[in-house]
């Protein structure tokens, strides 16, 4: 659990840090700060005693659909490239355009989709461990 908040603490001190503190030009830009994710749900961390933080770049062909999946864990995604349509097991549809971030939905079956004519690029970090699965399959 130390591993996990001092990780989120080391993400998000960077992310809002003042760029005056290093030398150079670097641009540096919050792209989300929030305590719940896109559903709403408060932000909970889970308790586990062998943290893993897993990275992944996902790239959707045109039509092509992750299949209905629910995380226990959180999960956080980028948009790259494209727009993804995020569908829930209640019907609400949501998109998510290029450059845009969101804390993804947890336990409640949803499925992403690229309905565009080009590639969508998803970078995503899963915060688990203690072998818990970064997707469950409906």
């Amino acid at each position: 659990m130390k591993q996990i908040l001092s990780l989120a603490f080391f993400t998000f001190f960077c992310l809002t840090m003042n760029a005056q503190q290093y030398n150079g030009k670097l641009k540096i830009e919050k792209m989300m700060e929030s305590g719940v994710n896109s559903l709403g749900q408060k932000i909970v961390y889970p308790k586990v005693s062998d943290a893993k933080v897993t990275m992944m770049k996902i790239t959707f062909p045109p039509g092509e659909t992750t299949g209905w999946h629910k995380h226990d864990i959180p999960v956080f995604s980028y948009i790259m490239k494209g727009t993804l349509t995020v569908e829930t097991e209640d019907h609400k549809i949501t998109e998510f355009k290029e450059n845009s971030c969101f804390a993804e939905s947890y336990n409640i079956y949803h499925k992403g989709t690229n309905k565009g004519d080009t590639d969508v690029v998803v970078f995503v970090v899963y915060l688990g461990g203690d072998g818990k699965e970064l997707s469950i399959k409906k």
